[in-house]
């Protein structure tokens, strides 16, 4: 008989967060990041910037996807420039330069799309 390693790595589950906007504050003068659900396929981080507070220009390994939840942000990926506010999405592709400038106190969302864990075999 053979077991599915899947279940013992990661149960198969509903990943559920009641709301996003009670797990991080802005903090005068700061950015500040925290990781709020890991999953097989993907990772999930809320990051607050302070006014004038930036992701200075880096790329990423695996595309990432950025959603502002509060606030306005300018969002700068390989040369254009675009004001991400809430409601707005936009989407890195891996290894594209990119930057993020806080224009007033914001909470992002940042999605990272990794590839799915897959044990089945071992």
């Amino acid at each position: 008989m053979m077991s599915d390693e899947r279940n013992e790595a990661e149960p198969i589950e509903l990943g559920y967060i009641e709301d996003l906007g009670d797990m991080i504050s802005v903090q005068e003068g700061s950015t500040v990041s925290r990781t709020v659900m890991q999953k097989a396929g993907g990772n999930v981080v809320l990051f607050s910037f302070d006014t004038g507070e930036e992701l200075s220009e880096h790329t990423a390994a695996m595309p990432v996807f950025v959603q502002t939840l509060k606030g306005r942000l300018k969002v700068t990926g390989n040369g254009r420039t675009v004001e991400l506010v809430p409601g707005g999405l936009a989407y890195f592709p891996t290894r594209i330069p990119h930057a993020i400038y806080a224009e007033e106190p914001s909470v992002m969302m940042l999605t990272m799309v990794t590839p799915a864990r897959d044990n089945i075999g071992d």
